[in-house]
């Protein structure tokens, strides 16, 4: 597996070692998994990992080295999500099914087992009914939302507010409709569970007995009580309620937190959220968090790792105070292609990149330059790319870029035209925002630039001849240099073909809809499937696409029909 590499070590038992040095290839994993999408933990130190196949592996206490295999009789899961001591998966299906395994003492699986330890996924039938969306859980309770209704359902420890309702009456075993107007719910190893509504305000219920839902005060929340921030929920990158604390990451990398001062530091208990001291004044951007049971993790966007709270083997006598994992060069290199903390416990975290396959194939397009038309400082580049992502003509771009910035500036924004990565978070951003372009990373998506330039006769530089239905023959507009980033079969096709050819007949023999499919993934990693679409024709059709294209790399097309968002 090459997108997800841990530090640490499993076993509680480990002292200070080389197992914190390095980043570790996990090689639990069967061959045919080709990447982790995310990863959940539970305070037990079990370890749940979903593919980008849909497939789930759990690791066990004590065997996170042994062979994995995955759970078996499931369809393809699309979300997963841990409390203290059990799981949730969310399938990835026309109209979504919930499972729940763990542990089920305070009913918190939602299942009509007497059951108190469920050992697999098993289906919650109460839920079958409802277009469950989002799942989550928080410490010993599980949320629901259906995101058509906005309405939040939920079952499990019902005191102190955990479900967000003073009291529940009814058998807790019951999946309870709790709240409405809700527009995402976030939860983990917690007392305390924070949701958005649809009014764009952030709201909190549960535990507070040390400030971690930032009211103000110390007091239980028995209802979803407004929380007072000093930034839009809008400018909210990612929000991890944790045992005793909560943080939360913003757009442009600040981190503000709330609860307990073993956790935030500020020398006595937050009960509203405050910018982290550590890291306020330094200009210092942060590119992920990620938070375990007394546990915060801190990635900048300088590659450094930075703890607070008890991580066994890494200066385990100092969990009071904020410190640098002592790295050397070689893992600060190693995490400059990783830019999440998907989870992290007592003894090991996890790092991922989230490249999806396109930034993949296009980041191999900016390192080779096949069939690049212009250049920036010597480095071989493609036009209407350019343009497309900044929305300014090429001459205007490449002027300031080459009078403004700096080899490796223009470097680090090429990786994110091509590749949505962004190394030097700050500058990157100044030179964009020179251009008009503000919060990037959440206005500007390589798929949704892309898209613009699907079959747009304008801008296209090659025409490839498909027939329809009826036989006749009809004209796709098409980029080379993108069909040749996602595919061998193009690539290979345009490298042989005389310069002053234009256009050339698809040989497949696929229909008409299967090829316009496929140019639409290879552009945006999407299939627009609509209500119209025969998908059983369009999936016997993709069996042996993947193959014949010869996608880079070879791409799980079935799966990626499953996954694929349906318009």
């Amino acid at each position: 597996m090459s997108n997800i590499k841990s530090l640490g070590d499993p076993n509680p038992k480990t002292k200070q070692s080389d197992k914190f040095e390095t980043l570790e290839t996990i090689k639990t994993f069967p061959e045919e998994v080709t990447k982790i999408d995310d990863v959940v933990v539970d305070d037990g130190n079990n370890i749940v990992f979903l593919s980008s196949e849909g497939k789930l592996y759990q690791s066990w206490p004590g065997k996170f080295h042994e062979k994995l295999k995955a759970f078996e009789n499931l369809p393809p899961i699309k979300s997963i999500a841990s409390g203290y001591d059990h799981f949730l998966a969310l399938s990835n299906e026309e109209k979504p099914r919930v499972y729940g395994w763990g542990d089920n003492g305070d009913k918190q699986l939602g299942l009509n087992t007497t059951d108190n330890i469920v050992h697999k996924p098993t289906l919650i039938e109460s839920l079958k009914e409802q277009n469950i969306e989002q799942i989550c859980c928080s410490g010993y309770c599980s949320f629901f939302l259906n995101k058509t209704t906005n309405v939040l359902f939920g079952c499990g420890y019902a005191r102190d507010g955990m479900l967000g309702k003073p009291e529940i009456t009814e058998d807790k075993a019951k999946i309870q409709k709790l709240h409405e107007n809700v527009a995402n719910v976030f939860g983990g190893t917690s007392d305390q569970t924070l949701i958005t509504k649809t009014d764009e305000k952030l709201y909190g219920f549960g535990v507070n007995r040390y400030g971690e839902l930032g009211l103000g005060h110390e007091n239980d929340a028995l209802i979803p009580t407004q929380i007072k921030l000093e930034f839009s929920v809008e400018d909210i990158s990612k929000i991890i309620p944790s045992y005793r604390f909560t943080s939360i990451l913003t757009n442009d990398g600040k981190l503000y937190v709330t609860g307990n001062n073993q956790l935030t530091g500020f020398g006595s208990d937050l009960t509203e959220f405050k910018q982290y001291p550590q890291f306020k004044n330094n200009n210092t951007i942060i590119k992920d968090i990620g938070c375990g049971y007394q546990l915060l993790v801190i990635l900048t966007q300088d590659n450094e790792i930075w703890l607070k709270g008890k991580f066994n083997g890494i200066n385990s006598n100092n969990s009071s105070v904020i410190r640098k994992i002592q790295t050397g060069t070689n893992l600060t290199n190693d995490l400059s292609t990783y830019n999440q903390i998907k989870c992290c416990d007592q003894n090991l975290m996890f790092f991922l990149k989230s490249n999806s396959y396109l930034t993949q194939d296009l980041e191999k397009l900016l390192k080779n330059g096949y069939f690049s038309d212009c250049d920036i400082q010597d480095i071989p580049v493609h036009k209407i790319l350019i343009e497309t992502r900044i929305g300014k003509t090429f001459d205007l771009i490449k002027k300031y870029l080459e009078s403004n910035c700096k080899l490796n500036e223009i470097q680090d924004l090429l990786k994110w035209i091509y590749c949505d990565q962004m190394i030097n978070f700050k500058r990157t951003n100044e030179i964009l925002n020179h251009f008009g372009i503000q919060n990037a990373q959440k206005t500007k998506l390589l798929k949704n630039d892309l898209k613009q330039l699907l079959f747009d006769e304008q801008t296209s530089d090659f025409k490839l001849v498909v027939k329809n239905e009826e036989e006749d023959e009809e004209e796709l507009y098409i980029h080379k240099f993108i069909l040749a980033a996602r595919s061998g079969l193009f690539l290979n096709m345009f490298q042989n073909l005389e310069e002053n050819f234009q256009k050339v007949k698809d040989c497949s023999g696929k229909s008409l809809e299967t090829i316009e499919l496929l140019i639409s993934f290879l552009y945006t990693d999407e299939l627009p499937i609509t209500a119209d679409t025969d998908q059983e024709f369009i999936k016997e059709e993709f069996e042996d696409i993947v193959e014949y294209y010869q996608l880079n790399p070879r791409i799980p097309m079935m799966d990626i029909f499953e996954k694929c968002s349906k318009i």
